[in-house]
């Protein structure tokens, strides 16, 4: 495994492995354990995937020391403004059964993200959290809470980057300020046909690599840590596998043509998008105090 030194000296994995959408918790516990296996080391899950608890699960089962992981949350925007977000901190750190998180990230750059990432440098002065940072985080906002809460600069900011959505600005200004870039959707989730693109293929024919290994050595060998997911061990395995080959300067600017500066999901400036993310966080409060009630009936 490869590793980038963060600005504060904390090394993280290049690679790793998220679990978004793995909601039932035996599944979940058992894919991070074979990606354990297969020699992530970097686990990345969040408040909002509903996961912690098995991702804990897994982190008890496996033999692979704690200090060798590296175990990633993000505080979702229900629980932003200082008091909340420290609360529900400490509640992700008692579901994953861990004493510290390796990093800790305001998964969405909307509500009180000041109030949430004061908490979050408290945590990490007291040694809680030994790496904090921000996903989602657009330039503008990037470059507001580097500038305007100089007291700790994330370390790190989780963005949709992949080939079709490169990401080079929103890199160099985060390289700007010292914030590492991480990747979320590398594979765009296959939007696109993104696994049937030619110039991908022939550059994986031409190393003998799938088009998915191709695409997560593009991104590595552009300083970009990058989060995969499967439930399969052969792709869990196929993924991390990506050390043994080095893309040339050519077939690195012939997949970076490949970028429309547009996101395959979402676009945060988007007044409607901003609309959902705010019914989505009413949403999820309603269903948590309904399911709240039925306990205590």
């Amino acid at each position: 495994m490869e590793y980038k030194t963060l600005n504060n000296g904390v090394k993280m994995p290049v690679v790793g492995f998220g679990v978004f959408q793995v909601k039932d918790e035996e599944e979940c516990k058992r894919v991070v354990l074979d990606a354990i296996d297969a020699g992530y080391r970097l686990i990345d899950t969040a408040q909002s995937y509903g996961n912690e608890e098995a991702v804990g699960r897994a982190i008890q089962e496996t033999n692979v020391p704690r200090e060798e992981l590296f175990i990633t949350s993000k505080v979702w925007i229900d629980n932003y403004g200082y008091e909340k977000c420290k609360e529900s901190v400490l509640k992700s750190m008692e579901k994953l059964k861990v004493d510290y998180l390796d990093l800790m990230l305001l998964h969405q750059p909307f509500a009180d993200y000041y109030g949430a990432y004061r908490a979050l440098e408290e945590l990490y002065e007291e040694g809680k959290l030994k790496a904090i940072g921000v996903s989602n985080f657009y330039p503008d906002r990037l470059s507001d809470i580097c500038l305007f809460e100089r007291k700790t600069i994330p370390q790190v900011n989780q963005v949709e980057t992949n080939v079709f959505n490169a990401q080079f600005e929103a890199q160099k200004n985060m390289e700007q300020f010292g914030v590492q870039i991480e990747a979320w959707a590398p594979f765009a989730e296959g939007r696109n046909n993104m696994f049937q693109n030619e110039t991908l293929k022939k550059i994986g024919d031409k190393y003998n690599k799938s088009i998915a290994q191709v695409i997560l050595r593009w991104l590595t060998q552009r300083n970009v840590v990058v989060l995969s997911k499967s439930t399969l061990m052969e792709r869990i395995k196929e993924n991390i596998n990506i050390f043994d080959f080095e893309l040339s300067k050519e077939d690195m600017e012939e997949i970076a043509k490949l970028d429309t500066k547009t996101s395959s999901f979402f676009n945060h400036y988007d007044p409607e998008m901003v609309k959902w993310f705010d019914e989505t966080v009413k949403s999820r409060r309603e269903n948590q105090d309904h399911n709240k009630d039925k306990k205590n009936w």
